[in-house]
């Protein structure tokens, strides 16, 4: 049977100016309701029981007068009433329209482009009571191109469907289709039948599993999917989302989202129903544009259950800041709302505090607040926090947990593996969220591809979302596996670079929303921000203000700068039906030069702006480096001062070797590396020039013949944050250019991050001789940097050993604590894989640690170990990629000095026994090289298992993406940067 088996409603209907409380038998707990399933009659017969899934007339006779109260647009003080009676009686007799449209088939889908929520409750009830599947359609594309292709994947998709809408929306199907277009105008004036003819559900044999609706999925660019929800899908829905939290009795809900989203129709009005209480609806339109009339709504419906996503929140938090300011405001009362579900987009923890805080002085509970995550594909939230912002807060989250599941879902955090086996994330480590159970869809409509590659072998629902689950089994979201943006290399979090900036911007602007682009020219994706400013139109020296504090915030977050262009109103912004705007969209609209005179206009005023107030090198050095950095990232030379540090400009390890060859070109000189790394701005940089080539000017060239470089170990790539610093060591190679994508990505943890680097690199150092000499060194180093612990150090590969070395004398002899100390990927013992690397294999090693050789080729070379060096160095160079030794600005003599390096230090360790203990360890572990272990589960076993037998604690085990030498490149940084935090986290620094 149908969700809803019949409404009617005579007309006209009641108009109320404020809703009394009803004199009916009460919801949540009444016997009545008891005794009915969602929206069904009494208990059916067992052997009727599958025939009759979900009816609606319960709704209407266990309590007759709730209501549907709908608030017409513009109008938020006097909505129209209808009783559940009514609309069971109304939508009945329109059913008999429905079946009457030429092209009706039962049992396929009715397409419904209506807007108003009447509209669509209406005949949504009424194709299901005709024995139709109704889709709700979401507002189409205002870009003309994108509307047509998106209403020809419609047409087909449901194979020229029935579509019921109004005449003022004909225009907009104005491309070819074969949509059989239907106006709700046309079909009043169609004669009905008589009253007495039997009634189209009586002939109904539906079961639970039928086709209830189809909802779309995002897509108006032409990709839309159906989903399919099912009768007792839905049924069970409602079922687990009415038992995540007790409501008041009797209170109604709340909806201002279109009824085109699966959470407004199922959390909101289909719950609402199942309950028996009152449901308000109203336009989103009327509350984004005045936040503060949600609370009016709430507070004069004494709602219990609403919505709000985080952007809102953040509005409402604004504007009732500037309510309170002024006297004699009016005073809500909230005491009656129970659950505030919040979703579609990331809650960024400071908010939640600030909204919580506000609701709760307004009679609210503290954790009315209740972040979740769904999917239409899940009937909407499925998964909820109750505890926000507490959880969050006690657990330093940036971004609220969504939680644990609710009656009906199940959920797990998988690994990707090589042979495509299923491996379960650990507590706290990161990796793709499934699901599977009563509220999850079965497939997709008609689009068996997406649905097989949706579902694993095993039977659960691939999200497409990356999270973890902690040790309290709440559910900490990453970020969905598409919306990373990759700059430089780096793939960054979407929701981390958003949070930045709203941070940034705070009340200063009404919306903005950041996302990837690509132009012609550019080697990588870029940030791009668009944003709605207060008022329009706006002052040049505000632009270049809100510019600035965009720019500041991307570069903090990201390293590299943002493309800003601001626009006139929110109208133009591509925003789902939750009021989420699509990045996918925003990035299409872009690329497609919908916003192309906006950019211009800004472009214009921000350049003359700058232009006025430019700060000009202060001598020639300065001037000729920053040309260098305009050079190497393609920048705006006007944008860069002498004071902005190369990485915030988003230079990479790779950008700084080029940044190194052309500055070699132009001076003649040989610029160590690490000098850059040490004075990363242009003025600062300068200085180190002069020092480099004397007393020449700094376009004359210099002798090639360089002095000795002071060696100092440690690199700084960040030196502010509130949080215990991180020292990183080198691996077996010497070099720590493999940390630039990782401590970007730390950036957001608030914490500096500084890497120890081996000595030997530049002209004039001697190599280290001995174990002990790189642990004082780098131990001597860390103390003239931090005094104090507590301390937290990780070494990658083989400066594992290291670490470990120094952790135990800062225990020891120093009596300090080392609150974290971290394995990425090296066992203890390691003395017979180090006698196993003679020069040759370090050659070989190195040459694919620097992506020169692939690993499988090194793997293939039996013989290798046994050539002279110079037959090694010939056999590396005639296979190494050509660009990529340019890139890095190797040739013969320094790839052969630079596995000179790496010899001596691997040499070092050829008798190294590990010895002591210290007080806790964490081991990231990663595919290991296949010279290490047969498999993983060997190498986690056998290998890096026995660092329990030197920790003073059971070490905790993390499970981390990638092989040994991509564990920490663009592909897996963006997961290993979230582990590592998580294990920061969980160790208290």
């Amino acid at each position: 049977m149908a969700i809803f088996d019949g409404l009617r409603l005579p007309l006209p209907v009641k108009i109320c100016g404020h809703p009394k409380e009803a004199n009916c038998r009460s919801s949540a707990s009444s016997p009545v309701q008891n005794q009915h399933l969602t929206l069904a009659s009494a208990p059916l017969p067992r052997s009727e029981r599958t025939q009759r899934p979900i009816r609606t007339r319960a709704a209407a006779e266990a309590r007759p007068c709730a209501r549907l109260l709908f608030y017409p647009q513009g109008n938020a003080s006097a909505p129209v009433e209808v009783e559940y009676r009514r609309l069971y009686d109304q939508a009945l007799e329109t059913s008999r329209l429905v079946r009457s449209i030429p092209g009706f088939r039962r049992r396929q889908p009715v397409l419904l482009h209506l807007h108003d929520h009447w509209d669509v409750i209406l005949w949504f009830w009424a194709v299901l009571l005709a024995g139709g599947v109704p889709v709700p359609s979401s507002p189409f594309s205002n870009v003309p191109e994108h509307r047509r292709k998106h209403v020809q994947g419609l047409s087909d998709l449901l194979e020229s469907p029935v579509c019921i809408t109004r005449d003022k929306y004909l225009e907009l199907f104005d491309g070819p289709h074969t949509i059989q277009l239907q106006t709700i105008e046309s079909l009043l004036e169609t004669p009905q039948c008589p009253s007495g003819r039997h009634s189209c559900h009586d002939q109904r044999d539906d079961r639970y599993d039928d086709l209830a609706a189809l909802m779309l999925t995002s897509g108006s660019t032409g990709n839309a999917k159906a989903v399919k929800l099912t009768h007792r899908q839905i049924l069970a829905a409602v079922s687990g989302k009415a038992s995540v939290r007790r409501l008041p009795r009797g209170r109604p809900f709340l909806n201002w989202v279109g009824l085109d989203h699966v959470a407004s129709l199922v959390e909101i009005h289909i719950q609402a129903l199942r309950l028996q209480v009152d449901q308000v609806h109203v336009h989103a339109s009327d509350i984004v544009s005045s936040p503060l009339t949600f609370l009016d709504l709430l507070s004069r419906h004494r709602v219990a259950r609403s919505f709000a996503p985080n952007f809102f929140l953040a509005k409402l938090v604004s504007a009732a800041a500037d309510q309170d300011a002024r006297p004699g405001h009016s005073r809500w009362d909230l005491s009656g709302l129970a659950v505030l579900a919040s979703g579609g987009e990331a809650n960024e923890v400071d908010t939640c505090v600030e909204a919580s805080q506000l609701f709760h002085k307004y009679g609210a509970p503290l954790n009315v607040i209740t972040p979740g995550f769904g999917m239409t594909e899940t009937c909407a939230g499925a998964i909820y926090n109750l505890d926000c912002p507490g959880y969050d807060t006690r657990h330093n989250l940036s971004f609220a947990s969504v939680g644990t599941c609710m009656k009906g879902i199940e959920m797990r955090i998988t690994i990707p593996t090589l042979d495509a086996r299923v491996l379960l994330a650990p507590a706290n480590e990161p990796g793709d969220l499934e699901v599977r159970g009563a509220v999850v869809f079965r497939g997709y409509y008609r689009n068996n591809k997406a649905t097989a590659e949706a579902f694993t072998q095993d039977g659960w629902f691939r999200t497409g979302d990356r999270g973890l689950i902690d040790s309290r089994g709440s559910l900490q979201l990453i970020g969905r596996a598409k919306e990373m943006m990759n700059i430089n290399g780096v793939k960054i979090s979407s929701a981390d670079i958003q949070n930045a900036i709203e941070k940034a911007v705070g009340a200063v602007v009404t919306r903005v929303v950041t996302f990837p682009s690509r132009s012609a020219k550019s080697r990588t994706e870029q940030v791009t921000v668009a944003y709605v400013p207060q008022a329009w139109p706006i002052e040049t020296g505000h632009i270049v203000d809100v510019d600035d504090k965009i720019v500041q915030a991307c570069v903090m977050c990201t390293g590299s700068r943002p493309f800003v262009f601001p626009l006139k109103d929110e109208a133009l912004l591509p925003k789902t039906t939750l009021g989420k705007i699509s990045k996918a969209k925003m990035k299409t609209l872009f690329e497609g030069g919908v916003f192309a005179q906006s950019i211009h206009e800004h472009d214009t005023a921000v350049q003359e702006h700058r232009q006025k107030s430019l700060d000009v090198p202060a001598s020639e050095s300065e001037a000729l480096l920053i040309a260098d950095f305009v050079d190497i990232l393609n920048l705006d030379q006007d944008a860069i001062g002498v004071e902005t540090p190369i990485f915030e400009m988003g230079f990479t390890s790779l950008d700084l070797i080029r940044l190194k060859r052309q500055i070699d070109r132009r001076l003649q000189v040989n610029l160590p590396v690490v000098t850059i790394m040490t004075n990363p701005t242009a003025r600062s940089l300068a200085v180190a020039l002069r020092e480099l080539v004397g007393e020449q000017s700094p376009h004359q060239a210099a002798s090639p013949e360089e002095p000795s470089i002071p060696y100092d170990p440690v690199v700084t790539f960040r030196s502010e944050g509130s949080k215990t610093p991180l020292w990183l060591i080198h691996p077996g190679v010497g070099e720590v250019l493999v940390f630039v994508g990782l401590a970007q990505h730390l950036a957001t943890d608030d914490r500096p991050v500084y890497a120890l680097r081996a000595r030997g690199f530049e002209p004039g150092q001697t190599h280290f001789s001995s174990i002990s000499e790189v642990v004082e060194t780098y131990l001597a180093a860390i103390r003239r940097k931090q005094p104090e612990g507590p301390y937290a150090i990780a070494g990658y590969s083989y400066g594992t050993m290291l670490a470990f070395e120094i952790a135990k004398k800062l225990e020891g002899e120093g009596g300090q604590e080392v609150g974290f100390l971290g394995s990425f990927n090296l066992p203890p013992h390691i003395k017979t894989r180090m006698r196993q690397l003679n020069w040759n294999r370090c050659l070989l090693h190195l040459s694919f640690f620097l992506d020169l050789v692939p690993e499988a080729y090194a793997d293939s070379l039996e013989d290798f170990p046994n050539l002279s060096r110079d037959e090694a160095k010939a056999m590396v160079l005639s296979v190494a990629n050509k660009q990529r030794m340019a890139e890095l600005g190797l040739n013969e003599v320094g790839l052969a000095n630079w596995a000179d390096l790496a010899y001596g230090l691997q040499s070092m360790a050829s008798d190294y026994e590990p010895e002591g203990s210290v007080g806790a360890l964490d081991v990231f572990h990663a595919i290991p090289l296949t010279a290490a272990a047969r498999s993983r589960e060997d190498w986690l076993q056998n290998h890096l298992g026995r660092w329990k037998e030197f920790s003073r604690t059971e070490p905790r085990f993390h499970a981390v993406g990638g092989a040994h030498y991509t564990m920490i490149g663009p592909e897996h940084v963006v997961s290993f940067a979230a582990t590592l935090k998580a294990a920061l986290r969980e160790r208290g620094v």
